[in-house]
């Protein structure tokens, strides 16, 4: 898998979590709950991945997938971090701890920076 690819099938799938946050934020029980900034940011996030795929912009949709996949470690190491405290446990904005969301922030951190140096 390359940076275009997955940019497209990472972007597809955050629509998807934003879709069933919206819809059904506790689709998780209290391992897995989307909260509302949570939800806008997937949604975001995966407007402007697909929307970047496609482009001509070399080198620079790698170091895109190289900063989401730093981000999304970043997320799944500092939801363990916190994890316990009272919510909303990330600046006052959203929850971190649920330990499946914070497991698919990390598995997400090594599937693009795996992707990010792939041809």
């Amino acid at each position: 898998m390359n940076p275009k690819q997955f940019l497209q099938i990472g972007g597809v799938i955050l629509l998807l979590l934003a879709v069933i946050g919206f819809l059904k934020p506790d689709i998780g029980g209290e391992f897995l709950t989307f909260w509302p900034w949570e939800n806008w940011a997937h949604l975001g996030l995966g407007v402007v991945a697909i929307v970047v795929s496609p482009l001509a912009i070399g080198e620079l949709k790698k170091w895109i997938v190289v900063l989401v996949g730093l981000i999304a470690l970043a997320f799944g190491v500092l939801g363990f971090m916190v994890s316990g405290t009272p919510s909303p446990n990330f600046y006052g904005i959203v929850n971190l701890d649920n330990p499946i969301d914070n497991v698919l922030h990390l598995v997400v951190g090594v599937w693009a920076l795996f992707a990010a140096f792939k041809k």
